[in-house]
C-alpha cells in the first residue's frame, strides 16, 4: 500500500514538473504585437490574416497578436514607441511622421521601418461624361463631394486640391460614397471624389443612372509636382472597363498600406515572417481572409515604401530579386 502511495506521488510530482516546464516554455515565447484597424475594417483583416496563417502559428519561438486599433496614425506611434511591435499604417503617414510632417504633431517617428506592401488606395474623380471635364482644375465654382469629414478620402482631397489652388473655389459637400453618388444622381453635384480600391460600389451605383467619366488625375498631380512634394503617391491605372461607360484606362494616384515594423524587432523574426507569408499558400491564404490582399505579391512587395526598410525585410527582399 505504502509503495502504491510513493508511486503514485511520484507520478503526480513528474506530472507537475512536466507541467511547469511547458507552462514557463509557453510564457518564455516572445509575443509580437501587430496593430490593425477598427473591427470589421482592411487593416484588422490584413493584421488578423498573419496571426492566424498556420505556419505562423506554429513558430515555435515567438508569436504574433493581432490587435485592434484606431488605424494608420495611432499604428505609427504606437509602433514607433515600442508599444506595438509591428502595424498596418499608410505609406504617407510613415513620410508624414519621419519627417515631422504630421498634422498639428512635429514629432519625428524615426524608428518605424518599411517590412511590404499590402494594397494600394487610389483616388478616382467621378463626373458626368455630358460635362465634358478633363481636370480637376475645371472644377472651380462647381458642387463637389469630397468624401466624409476626418475621413482619408477627405484629407487627401484636401491635399490634392489645396496643392492644385482649387480647394477654396470649389462648393465642397463633405459626405460618404453612397451619399455622394446618391447626390450626383440627383444632380445636386456635379463630381465626387473617392479614395478607395476599386471598383468602388458606389461609382457603380451612379454608373447605372448616368453616363459617367472619369478624371485623369496622373496627369495633374504629374504637372504640378505633386509627387516631388509628396513622394510616396504611386501611379495607378484604372483599367477601361472597370465602371461602365469608362472604356479606356485612366491613370490615377494612391497611397499604400503597408506592414511596418519597429527597428529594434529583431532581424529574423521580420525574415521568418515575411518568408512564410510570401509563398503561394501564404498569399492564398491572405487572399482568402481578404480580396483586397490580391494586391500582394512578391513583384509588388515594396510598392510605395520611399523610407528605411527593416533589416529583415532588406535581405528578405534581396534574396528575392526586388532590391539589388
Amino acid at each position: 500500500m505504502k509503495n502504491k502511495l510513493v508511486n503514485a506521488l511520484a507520478g503526480v510530482c513528474t506530472f507537475l514538473a512536466l507541467t511547469l516546464i511547458f507552462s514557463a516554455n509557453t510564457s518564455a515565447k516572445e509575443i509580437y504585437t501587430f496593430g490593425g484597424g477598427p473591427a470589421g475594417g482592411t487593416f484588422q483583416f490584413m493584421a488578423g490574416g498573419i496571426s492566424t496563417y498556420e505556419p505562423i502559428k506554429d513558430i515555435t519561438k515567438f508569436r504574433v497578436l493581432a490587435k485592434a486599433s484606431a488605424g494608420s496614425v495611432e499604428n505609427l506611434r504606437k509602433v514607433d514607441s515600442g508599444k506595438y511591435a509591428m502595424g498596418v499604417v499608410y505609406s504617407g503617414h510613415v513620410y508624414q511622421g519621419r519627417n515631422g510632417m504630421m498634422k498639428n504633431d512635429p514629432k519625428k517617428y524615426e524608428n518605424v521601418m518599411g517590412v511590404a506592401y499590402f494594397y494600394g488606395a487610389p483616388a478616382q474623380l467621378v463626373v458626368r461624361k455630358e460635362s465634358g471635364m478633363t481636370q480637376a482644375k475645371q472644377l472651380i465654382g462647381q458642387k463637389a463631394g469630397v468624401g466624409n469629414a476626418g475621413s482619408g478620402a477627405y484629407a487627401n482631397c484636401e491635399l490634392f486640391f489645396t496643392h492644385l489652388g482649387i480647394w477654396d473655389k470649389i462648393k465642397r459637400n463633405a459626405m460618404g460614397y453612397n451619399d455622394a453618388a446618391t447626390a450626383f444622381g440627383n444632380n445636386q453635384l456635379d463630381a465626387f471624389w473617392l479614395f478607395t480600391a476599386f471598383p468602388s460600389g458606389a461609382v457603380l451605383m451612379a454608373a447605372q443612372t448616368n453616363d459617367i467619366d472619369l478624371i485623369d488625375l496622373y496627369a495633374e498631380a504629374e504637372e504640378s509636382g505633386f509627387f516631388k512634394k509628396y513622394p510616396y503617391f504611386s501611379k495607378i491605372v484604372i483599367p477601361a472597363g472597370t465602371y461602365k461607360g469608362v472604356d479606356r484606362d485612366v491613370p490615377s494616384f494612391q497611397d499604400s498600406a503597408l506592414w511596418v515594423a519597429n527597428k529594434d524587432v529583431p532581424a529574423d523574426v521580420v525574415y521568418t515572417l515575411l518568408s512564410k507569408i510570401y509563398t503561394d499558400e501564404g498569399l492564398e491564404h491572405m487572399r482568402n481572409v481578404k480580396k483586397t490582399a490580391k494586391a500582394m505579391s512578391i513583384e509588388s512587395g515594396i510598392n510605395g515604401i520611399v523610407t528605411p526598410l527593416h533589416p529583415g525585410a532588406i535581405k528578405f527582399w534581396k534574396e528575392k530579386g526586388i532590391l539589388q
